[in-house]
């Protein structure tokens, strides 16, 4: 694995770009990876400072997850910490693995969804079918959550019942 880009490469690169009708902006940045390990589960993430001067911070492991633009290093730490939180609660059920394995899935299936759109031409009822699946997937989610306590009630609950 290279640990070093040149500026001759970056150059070389930029007028490729350029010839292809980008505007290439060259920032010097610092990428920074951290990593987790929660009892066997791994959670990855990187972030660095983009154009506007904000961190661009993204998860990924246990599996990518481009979180958001965020305007200081200590809402990235903030948020990062959140997110630890919500995965040790997550940890607690016995479908952690389940849950991990369908966001992986998703993820190829976007992966897949993409390259079918971007490089075959799709009739336009099989478009439209593909696209109430996915609605009728999101309004199933919706349902789940909407009847489904929340982990940080749950909580609350087994707290208040160790403490009476």
């Amino acid at each position: 694995m290279r640990n070093i880009i040149n500026k001759a490469e970056v150059t070389e690169h930029t007028i490729k770009l350029q010839q292809l009708g980008a505007k290439v902006t060259v920032i010097n940045s610092t990428l920074c990876y951290v990593n987790f390990n929660l009892s066997g589960l791994i959670l990855q993430y990187v972030y660095n400072v983009n154009f506007n001067g904000n961190y661009f911070l993204e998860r990924i492991r246990p599996y990518p997850l481009a979180i958001q633009e965020i305007s200081s290093e200590r809402d990235v730490v903030k948020i990062i910490d959140m997110d630890i939180h919500k995965f040790k609660n997550a940890m607690k059920s016995s479908h952690i693995d389940m849950f991990i394995a369908m966001a992986k899935q998703i993820n190829s299936t976007f992966t897949t969804f993409e390259d079918t759109f971007l490089n075959y031409n799709i009739p336009g009822e099989k478009v439209e079918k593909i696209y109430k699946k996915i609605m009728a997937l999101e309004l199933e989610i919706e349902m789940i959550r909407e009847k489904a306590k929340s982990v940080e009630a749950i909580e609350k609950s087994e707290l208040n019942d160790k403490n009476s």
